[in-house]
């Protein structure tokens, strides 16, 4: 149990902060380890934001946890492969995976899920998430690659970065957008109000989405998207700040009663083709997958004018 003592320099810090900046933690990290108890001041559990006393003794007991960021071998039943070569794997992502372990996630993963069907995934990249190449939400079904070879994740990994590869999405919006094809350019950033969302902001980063409406259905619009740039929430945030978000998407301002008639529990978002050159040979390669279950139905739903307006 580390005991740290308070010197004058100290005087009035906060106690989370005294402790982060001492262990070397983060202030997250800190202010969990006050809120459940794990730091004493005088032998008594003390509040993250009491002021400190130079004399002072800090004790801190630092719980067992798991790691985080720890691999987890865990097989997923709805998780497809939609093509296995010798250098990568294409998949089709259901919802509810993330693509690799990380701080406060404890469901599966991408990553463990390839190792669960014996796929030997390339040891570049950290070693939580070796083979990743690129990303798709927790929330959001549809095409990844994971690279299975050395080469291949540095061709894939550097193709990402200079945006060479074809990233399209099918998305339900709220709405008809207008126009029914266009481009939205408009810089993304963290929300200015939750730290756990995103929002267009005027010192965001450049972010562009290519959209057409194929399908409209008075209530809603199902539109495909072309992805120039790959901002973590792009496409929800950007139809959002059009006042069409992704059918389903309370998150960014979807509408409830909506996502209750087509039985949406997540927002109608699917990445459907994915096309990028081969990591070894240079020829151009594109995959599809289909909708999931879920996604599917309530498209049917649409379709059939069923919606809280029939």
């Amino acid at each position: 149990m580390p005991q740290l003592s308070v010197q004058e320099y100290d005087a009035g810090s906060r106690l989370d902060g005294f402790v982060a900046d001492t262990l070397g933690i983060s202030r997250t990290q800190a202010a969990t380890l006050c809120r459940e108890g794990h730091v004493r001041v005088a032998g008594r559990p003390a509040a993250k934001s009491r002021k400190l006393v130079p004399g002072e003794v800090v004790d801190v007991s630092i719980p067992e946890r798991p790691d985080p960021l720890e691999v987890k071998v865990e097989a997923v039943e709805a998780l497809s492969i939609i093509a296995a070569t010798e250098d990568y794997v294409v998949i089709n992502k259901p919802v509810g995976v993330a693509a690799h372990p990380s701080p406060g996630w404890v469901g599966p993963t991408v990553v463990g899920a390839l190792a669960a069907e014996g796929y030997r995934i390339t040891t570049s990249g950290a070693a939580e998430r070796q083979g990743i190449v690129h990303r798709l939400d927790v929330g959001t079904s549809g095409l990844m690659v994971v690279a299975t070879s050395e080469r291949a994740y540095t061709a894939l990994k550097q193709a990402f970065r200079d945006r060479t590869p074809s990233k399209v999405y099918h998305a339900v919006v709220q709405g008809l957008p207008d126009p029914l094809k266009g481009t939205i350019d408009a810089p993304i950033g963290r929300h200015p109000g939750h730290d756990w969302k995103f929002a267009v902001i005027e010192d965001g980063r450049p972010s562009i989405t290519h959209y057409e409406v194929l399908e409209a259905f008075g209530r809603a619009s199902l539109v495909e998207v072309h992805l120039e740039t790959g901002r973590t929430h792009q496409i929800r945030v950007h139809f959002s700040a059009l006042n069409h978000p992704c059918a389903g998407d309370q998150t960014y301002g979807a509408d409830p009663r909506l996502a209750a008639a087509l039985g949406l529990t997540r927002q109608w978002l699917h990445a459907h083709r994915l096309g990028f050159p081969h990591p070894v040979t240079g020829e151009w390669v594109e995959y599809e997958a289909p909708y999931p279950v879920d996604l599917h139905q309530s498209l049917e739903l649409l379709r059939d004018g069923l919606s809280p307006a029939s």
